[in-house]
């Protein structure tokens, strides 16, 4: 049976081990992929692929576990032996990730307990979630023939609290599930974040994340390993080889060769697990949110990560540089020739049907009524829209309309017809409206454009999303709302047989023929802001607000034969015609 230890080195078999890892994340990537990227990873010369491992996809409704397709762990981990690659997996609670609310389940904002704490509360939550997952990965661990080297106690701690007990919480919770292989901790390479996230009293490794001066992070690292005579090899857990992306703003970029003279740096001096090796997409709702200061900045679908290979899994110009660099500074690791998908084009795909989302609202969802307005955690519903509804009388020629405390996205409708779009930084500011005699419908279409995944944001009501107290007309809080929950998992329900209506959010649905399926980009160029599903399958958000105007379809979301794509849009923007392209589709972005 093979062995692996920690000592002054990381010891395979007993002898010296140097970890190179690189990070894909199972969830992120479509099944019928995991080999390709897999083996792209392998035929670069490196041994080992890192994971998370996402709470909110396991247990996406409390006490409801899911573990199949792309969720199908162990399918992807006992791949990725086969191919001949170790393994280091991450299943702290809290993974960040750029992931919807770090990948902590949002029904958690219902069970009054405070996450990642020595909180009993939250910590059952914990244990019931370990007591499924553990088990598929005991199996798979080093010491029972698996390929699992190491596994993570917490993430990034050091960045958010320094409550030992509950890091030795959770240790407790892996080891008496039958864990026995290495433990660690990754926090930022500096002193305080080192401090107060790690576990090195009880001699649990720590590892750092950092993109770039391999030697001053390392130095530091060391400094803190020689402060508690610990004698351990420097291993970087997240080599940034790139940097996630948000709405608005434009792609970061990164010079392959500098980047492998980057992670040159690093090995000869350590380990490496780069971060990451094939990024791949936030299909759904999954993208998660960045906090600058009180304003929330969403991420984009794309998880494209600037990595060594592209959101599609075919090597990027950084995979050849990191090539070469391997093949000049030790050509003793063996290379093999990476593989490369294909790409398809369709053009001019016809509209078939059209709907206002008004028109077919009680065909895809059923009302909840309530006196005053529910969360959308409250109607149990974890991401998506939520449509609210309520009727007013009219009091006077112009009334003032107010939305108090909601998130993230509001549309207020009266009679079907547009009065404001507002975010977060003008939700709560004046509409004036003129109702009917007799009164007027109000609806108010609220999206989730995603949870926070990083910081002290995850422990506040901010992550609470729809409307989290209510609507004001003149200066008294509006009653009797019926509320319309929309989380878009798939397409089914819609009648296209109802009235559309020009300039209300919509569904448009086109089909095409397609003989061969292939990896492609539906180009959403014309549209305005929405989501796209493919076959039933909701791959992800659009806005034409960039830096992104496509959105990435894998082959294995496609059929041969018929297809139906399904395009939900909130703006009342469409195409009579979509494209399928082979290669995704960018707006123009200024610098800075």
């Amino acid at each position: 049976m093979d062995t692996f230890e920690i000592r002054e080195d990381f010891l395979l078999n007993n002898k010296p081990f140097k970890i190179l890892s690189g990070a894909i994340h199972y969830f992120r990537v479509h099944p019928d992929d995991w080999y390709h990227s897999l083996y792209n990873l392998k035929a670069l010369g490196f041994n080992t692929v890192e994971t998370y491992i996402p709470w909110n996809m396991h247990e996406a409704k409390k006490g409801q576990f899911s573990f199949e397709g792309i969720l199908d762990l162990e399918r992807f981990l006992k791949m990725a032996q086969e191919i001949g690659l170790y393994a280091i997996v991450r299943p702290s609670p809290y993974i960040c990730a750029e992931w919807e609310m770090g990948g902590l389940p949002a029904w958690l904002l219902n069970e009054s307990c405070h996450i990642r704490s020595s909180d009993p509360a939250y910590l059952k939550h914990v244990a019931q979630y370990y007591d499924v997952l553990i088990k598929k990965l005991v199996s798979h661990q080093l010491s029972a023939g698996g390929n699992i080297l190491m596994v993570q106690v917490e993430n990034e701690y050091g960045s958010f609290g320094e409550e030992k007990a509950y890091l030795y919480a959770i240790r407790e919770l892996l080891q008496q599930r039958g864990i026995t292989m290495p433990l660690f901790t990754s926090d930022g390479p500096w002193r305080a974040t080192l401090r107060t996230g790690s576990m090195i009293d009880e001699d649990i490794l720590v590892t750092g994340n950092f993109g770039s001066k391999g030697k001053e992070n390392f130095a530091s690292m060391q400094s803190f390993f020689d402060e508690h005579q610990k004698k351990w090899p420097l291993m970087c857990m997240e080599f940034w080889d790139g940097w996630f992306n948000r709405w608005k703003e434009p792609i970061v970029k990164r010079d392959p060769e500098e980047l492998a003279e980057a992670i040159h740096e690093v090995i000869e001096l350590g380990s490496i697990n780069l971060y990451m090796f094939h990024g791949g997409t936030n299909f759904g709702f999954m993208n998660g949110c960045s906090a600058r200061g009180q304003t929330d900045l969403p991420q984009i679908t794309s998880y494209d990560y600037g990595a060594p290979l592209d959101e599609q899994g075919n090597p990027t110009e950084k995979y050849y540089a990191i090539r070469r660099m391997l093949q000049h500074y030790y050509p003793e690791i063996e290379q093999k020739s990476p593989l490369i998908k294909e790409s398809m084009q369709v053009k001019n795909i016809p509209l078939v049907d059209k709907v206002s989302l008004f028109s077919t609202i009680e065909t895809i969802s059923q009302p909840i009524e309530s006196t005053y307005p529910q969360t959308m955690e409250s109607l149990g519903q974890n991401t998506g829209y939520l449509l609210y509804r309520t009727l007013i009388e009219k009091d006077a020629q112009q009334e003032k309309i107010r939305i108090i405390d909601g998130r993230d996205r509001a549309q207020l409708f009266v009679d079907d017809q547009l009065m404001a779009t507002q975010y977060q930084h003008e939700i709560g500011e004046d509409v004036f409206i003129h109702p009917k005699e007799g009164g007027s419908k109000v609806d108010l279409l609220m999206e989730n454009m995603g949870r926070v995944n990083y910081g002290h944001r995850l422990l506040t009501e901010t992550q609470k999303k729809g409307l989290r107290q209510g609507v004001i007309a003149d200066l008294h809080f509006i009653t009797n709302w019926q509320q319309y929950c929309i989380p878009l998992e798939t397409g089914e329900n819609i009648d296209f047989t109802a009235r559309w209506q020009q300039n209300t959010p919509s569904f448009y649905r086109y089909e095409v023929q397609i003989d061969t399926p292939q990896d492609c980009f539906i180009d959403l160029s014309g549209f305005g802001k929405g989501v796209v599903l493919v076959n039933n399958v909701n791959i992800g958000r659009f806005w034409e607000v960039g830096p992104t105007l496509s959105l990435y379809i894998p082959k294995g979301y496609l059929s041969r034969g018929n297809n139906e794509i399904i395009i939900f849009e909130t703006e009342g923007r469409y195409q009579t015609q979509i494209s399928l392209l082979a290669a995704p589709v960018f707006k123009t972005m200024k610098e800075g």
